[in-house]
């Protein structure tokens, strides 16, 4: 038996992208690259799901029909770019290229993890310091007499004081935790991306990996000969940003009515200048495809750039907390200290 996950392991994918790719690259096909990647999976769940692929796969379903099928188990971005790789006929190079995505997600998350681990130990190391302080205030004073120490210990005590303490903390971050799945799941149209888009240094980052997909997948349905309007509509998709793909109807109305590649994509307002730039330059000489596919690997690398610097200043962030926290506890300590030195100077004179 085993526990039943609702969607795939960024590892496991990462390496099935990997394998397959490189299977297929080497002229191996689907199905026989399959049925080695089910024997090389390391769990059984997805030996199961990609069992039921490769059926669906035999029995007619394109590829990517057959991997939505078992949403939510595969991202959307995988069966999206899967799907566009399957119309443009560049399967195993779209592999390869996630395969490599999803591996530089997992050394950034890796990243973020330690990043705050210590900064997390820290924070959780004070509250268990001060449970404990109230708990020993509780044991060693005697109910309804007032402790010296109560201002350091919020006038909390004992056991009952000591679970007053942790139960508040856990409460505010469970209910901050619940505003995070409840934002997730009431962000279901484009305007939640739009508003993404526009924060400082993420949004640059989201905006970033959108054009990136964007571009490299442009230039793989143009290069299959793909028509226009069915070759933007598979490069929106490719984003995985709802406010890209809500955006086709303003390019291609824009398109239809004779303007240009670049001016369609300014009236979305979501590119920017630098690249309608060089899209407009592009256009005088034809090579918008290859332009694009230069661009790609560019704001890819701007994009995981901003993600660093987010991983560094929620890390610094939750330093700062925490050194908040300890400080004025210290602050608190320190002003009893002298409260009750004065006290002892008074007795004296």
């Amino acid at each position: 038996m085993f526990i039943s996950r609702k969607t795939i392991r960024t590892s496991t994918l990462a390496n099935f992208c990997r394998f397959l790719g490189n299977m297929l690259h080497s002229g191996v096909d689907l199905i026989r690259s399959l049925d080695t990647a089910m024997e090389k999976a390391v769990d059984a769940q997805t030996r199961e799901v990609l069992q039921r692929v490769r059926e669906r796969i035999v029995n007619g379903q394109p590829i990517a029909d057959a991997l939505q099928a078992e949403d939510p188990y595969f991202p959307k971005l995988f069966v999206a770019m899967v799907a566009l790789a399957e119309q443009s006929g560049k399967l195993p190079e779209v592999l390869l290229h996630l395969a490599e995505h999803y591996e530089k997600m997992i050394e950034l998350r890796r990243t973020f993890i330690s990043g705050i681990a210590w900064p997390v130990f820290e924070f959780i190391a004070a509250l268990l310091v001060i449970a404990l302080l109230i708990l020993i205030v509780g044991l060693v004073v005697d109910e309804g007499r007032q402790s010296p120490v109560d201002f350091m210990t919020f006038g909390l005590r004992g056991p009952t004081g000591a679970m007053i303490w942790l139960g508040s903390w856990a409460v505010l971050i469970a209910l901050g935790f619940a505003t995070f799945l409840l934002v997730r799941k009431l962000s279901r149209g484009h305007a939640f991306d739009r508003f993404l888009l526009k924060l400082p240094v993420i949004g640059k980052a989201l905006q970033s990996f959108a054009i990136a997909r964007f571009s490299w997948a442009y230039y793989l349905t143009q290069q299959s000969g793909m028509p226009i309007q069915q070759c933007l509509q598979a490069s929106l998709r490719a984003t995985n940003n709802r406010a890209y793909m809500a955006a086709f109807d303003t390019i291609w109305g824009a398109i239809r009515d004779g303007s240009d590649l670049s001016v369609a994509l300014r009236k979305t307002g979501l590119f920017p200048e630098e690249y309608l730039h060089v899209v407009a330059v592009a256009e005088t000489s034809g090579t918008v495809p290859e332009e694009l596919h230069r661009l790609s690997p560019q704001f890819e690398e701007e994009a995981r750039r901003n993600l660093r610097a987010v991983t560094r200043a929620f890390g610094v962030t939750i330093w700062v907390i925490v050194a908040a926290f300890i400080i004025s506890f210290i602050l608190r300590f320190f002003i009893w200290y002298v409260d009750q030195l004065n006290q002892q100077l008074r007795m004296i004179h």
